[in-house]
């Protein structure tokens, strides 16, 4: 009955027609419906991953969660209820709208909205970019990750952990609080930041080729104010990436090169060294944390901290080895 991935967003919006353009020609979604009270994106086969719905207040509106299969949902809702977490069952028409067989909806301790489902509807349609990208990894990833800001983590941890099942992957003491959540192999599927208040953080896509960030960024720096944290690469998920400011104020993470990790056997660990290796500028911050982070990155690159890039089979061409030390250093000589 665990959560198997991050299958869909919705999204409030006060102006739709911005989020159509943020959404096509900087994210590189497909725009597949609008109607006067919404959009619909794509991203890869399934019929949608991204919906954003017109309303008084920009922010999160749902977050949607896949479960195997009907038997697992069940299960699932059974749990919550004997746990004391209000359930109920989504209309007929809600899971059609969503695109899914079947859903049940629940809130999470600080009120927001989750959906958990199983079997989203998929099309052989190809994927139309809205600019000229490479593609997104998805499949059995999900669409990516979300991060929720939280007043206190200790009122929200155990619901995720405990409750829904997701597992520890690392967690940061500095330049802020955060604990770093998977349910495959992706990383980090759910995050969840310790900043005094609550709302959506953030939502990372990942892209297939280091170009598509690259192109990405030179949209967004060409638009003053879209970028929320420079282009860096982080300690644990090992993603290079850089953050822009979404209509409404939050951010998407656009990044390439996530790593993959083994959830039988990974342990979870503190992170030493900060959230970043390098860049990562966070014009999000106040000062002082900015100051610390910038700290934690000259420190580990002080000490020389480096991490393997993590590469996409057949998206990567191995260099010759021209230089006699660098080739002994290969080896291990």
């Amino acid at each position: 009955m665990a959560v198997r991935a991050l299958g869909y967003v919705g999204l409030r919006a006060r102006d739709l027609e911005t989020w159509a353009q943020f959404g096509t020609r900087l994210l590189g979604l497909q725009l597949t419906e609008r109607t006067r009270g919404g959009l619909a994106f794509r991203m890869d086969d399934r019929r949608q991953r991204l919906v954003v719905a017109e309303a008084e207040a920009d922010g999160l509106g749902v977050l949607g969660f896949e479960l195997a299969d009907a038997a697992a949902l069940e299960a699932m809702a059974a749990r919550l209820e004997a746990a004391g977490v209000r359930v109920r069952a989504g209309e007929r028409a809600l899971a059609d709208e969503r695109r899914v067989a079947a859903l049940i909806r629940l809130e999470d301790p600080l009120g927001n909205r989750l959906e958990l489902f199983h079997g989203a509807e998929t099309t052989d349609a190809p994927f139309v970019p809205g600019r000229a990208i490479s593609g997104f990894r998805t499949g059995p990833l999900g669409m990516g990750h979300a991060v929720l800001e939280v007043p206190a983590l200790a009122h929200v941890l155990p619901f995720y952990r405990d409750l829904l099942g997701f597992r520890v992957s690392d967690w940061v003491e500095h330049p802020f609080r955060a604990y770093f959540l998977h349910v495959n192999a992706r990383h980090h599927s759910l995050a969840l930041i310790e900043t005094g208040r609550a709302g959506l953080h953030h939502l990372m896509v990942e892209l297939f080729h280091l170009d598509d960030v690259g192109q990405g960024y030179d949209l967004a720096l060409a638009e003053p104010g879209r970028v929320a944290t420079t282009l860096g690469r982080h300690t644990n998920d090992f993603m290079t990436s850089f953050y822009a400011r979404a209509p409404g104020g939050y951010l998407f993470e656009y990044g390439w090169g996530g790593r993959s990790i083994d959830p039988a056997t990974w342990t979870p660990a503190r992170m030493e060294d900060g959230p970043s290796l390098w860049g990562h500028e966070r014009h999000w911050g106040p000062e002082a944390m900015r100051a610390q982070a910038r700290e934690l990155r000259l420190r580990a690159g002080a000490k020389g901290l480096r991490a393997p890039v993590q590469v996409v089979e057949g998206n990567y061409a191995p260099a010759r080895g021209e230089c006699p030390w660098w080739d002994r250093l290969a080896r291990g000589g």
